[in-house]
């Protein structure tokens, strides 16, 4: 019972820490699932207390140069790492088309588009980058022939149903306004 503390009243409650300089007794305290031994809160990460089985449970993964395919190489050494990638590049899965990733068209933009980081432009359909997602940050051709004749039966089909919720009044109290009327003007 030697890493136990606790209280008079309540003897098995909590723990020491067994980091050499801290000791400290802690009621919820954490068991390192390297070492297996018991850490407060500020040595509890494998770092701070240098636990000695760090890697323990840990994968690595290797790239493969021509396709940029990540490759599981946990427990191998260099040359069992070296014989993996070699087998995966006779494979025939290996495929160097896939290891050009598209990027960001703008002009000296590097920004790797990712499924969660690009927005594709209303003008131009263009794919771009979040920094780069507005036509003013982008030089935005617009797609003047084939947008402008749906962007303004848009237009129209927008003001056509604002037109009839005034009519209609909305839900805004019972009173409508009628497109026949026109506005009163008094002259003074």
């Amino acid at each position: 019972m030697a890493g136990r503390g606790g209280t008079e009243a309540f003897p098995d409650l909590g723990e020491h820490c067994q980091n050499p300089d801290c000791k400290l007794l802690d009621f919820l305290p954490f068991t390192c699932d390297g070492c297996k031994l018991v850490f407060c809160l500020e040595h509890r990460s494998y770092k701070s207390h240098d636990c000695p089985n760090s890697d323990h449970g840990s994968r690595t993964v290797s790239i493969c140069e021509t396709c940029s395919v990540a490759i599981e190489t946990t427990g191998f050494d260099q040359e069992g790492i070296k014989s993996l990638l070699e087998k995966h590049e006779r494979s025939g899965d290996c495929d160097p088309s896939k290891k050009k990733k598209p990027i960001c068209p703008v002009k000296r933009c590097k920004e790797v588009l990712t499924f969660a980081n690009n927005i594709t432009c209303k003008d131009c359909g263009v794919k771009f980058c979040l920094k780069h997602r507005f036509p003013t940050d982008h030089v935005c051709n617009k797609k003047t022939v084939a947008n402008s004749g749906t962007r303004s039966r848009w237009n129209e089909k927008f003001m056509e149903a604002l037109s009839l919720r005034n009519e209609k009044g909305c839900g805004r109290g019972t009173t409508s306004v009628s497109s026949s009327s026109s506005p009163s003007i008094r002259s003074f």
